[in-house]
C-alpha cells in the first residue's frame, strides 16, 4: 500500500481493511448472494467513487443496490450498464458486451472522470461470467481484464472487485476459467451460502483470517 493512502474498509463483510491496489476475484453459485456481497465490497465510502460495469442490469438497479449496501453509495457511483438507457454523465450504456475494445474504453473513460472528484475509488464488473458468455474466446477477456481494469488499480489509488457466477451456463469448464483468472488478481473470495440470509466467506490472497460467517 502507497504510504499516501490508507486502506478500504470492507466492513461488515471483514473487520481487516483492504489494501489499495487490491484485485478481487469474486465467486459463487448463488446470484442473488454472489451480488449482495459484491455490492457491500464496492460501495463507496463518503470520501470514495465506485465505479462498477454492470453486465446484466440497468444503471439505476445497480445503484439501487450500492444504496442497499451503503446509504447514499449509489450516489457517489458511476455505472457503465449492458440494460437501460443512459442518463447523465454518471450512468453510461454500451450496446455490445462482446466488443471488449469499446467496454474496457468506455470503463477506462468513466473511471478517468470519476477519479476527477476524488482520487480513492472501487471499480467493479458484475458480472464477468456473462461476458464470457458473450465472447467466442475467452482468452480475450483475460486481456480485457489485464489491459483495462487491472491496470487502471495498478494506476490509481483503488480496489477492485470481479465477481463470476459458478453457475452460469458457459461454453467452457467455469473451474478452469476461475483457476487461470484468479492468477492475475491479488485474491479471491468465494461465497456459500449456508441458509436463509446467510453465507460463509472463505478468502486466499487477501491476509484475511477464515472462513468467515456473514449475515446478508
Amino acid at each position: 500500500m502507497s504510504v499516501h493512502s490508507k486502506a478500504f474498509s470492507v466492513d461488515p463483510l471483514f473487520t481487516a481493511e483492504i489494501d489499495d491496489g487490491t484485485s478481487i476475484l469474486l465467486t459463487g453459485d448463488d446470484t442473488e448472494a454472489l451480488k449482495t456481497v459484491f455490492a457491500r465490497l464496492v460501495a463507496a465510502e463518503a470520501d470514495e467513487r465506485s465505479i462498477v460495469l454492470a453486465t446484466n442490469s440497468g444503471g439505476r438497479a445497480m445503484q439501487r443496490l450500492l444504496d442497499d449496501a451503503k446509504r447514499d453509495a449509489g450516489s457517489r457511483s458511476s455505472i457503465l450498464a449492458c440494460e437501460g438507457p443512459a442518463r447523465g454523465d454518471d450512468l453510461k450504456t454500451v450496446d455490445d458486451i462482446g466488443d471488449l475494445t469499446t467496454l474496457g474504453m468506455e470503463f477506462s473513460t468513466l473511471l478517468a472522470s470519476a477519479q476527477q472528484t476524488t482520487d480513492r475509488f472501487r471499480a467493479g464488473i458484475f458480472l464477468c461470467s456473462t461476458i464470457c458468455g458473450e465472447v467466442e474466446d475467452v482468452r480475450s477477456v483475460y486481456r480485457f481484464l489485464n489491459t483495462n481494469f487491472l491496470t487502471e488499480l495498478r494506476r490509481g489509488n483503488g480496489i477492485g472487485v470481479c465477481a463470476l457466477d459458478r453457475s452460469a451456463d458457459l461454453e467452457t469448464d467455469v473451474d478452469s476459467l476461475i483457476s487461470g483468472m484468479e492468477t492475475t488478481f491479488t485474491g479471491r473470495i468465494e461465497v456459500e451460502r449456508t441458509g436463509r440470509g446467510e453465507v460463509t466467506l472463505t478468502t486466499s490472497g487477501l491476509g484475511i483470517d477464515g472462513p468467515v460467517d456473514v449475515s446478508l
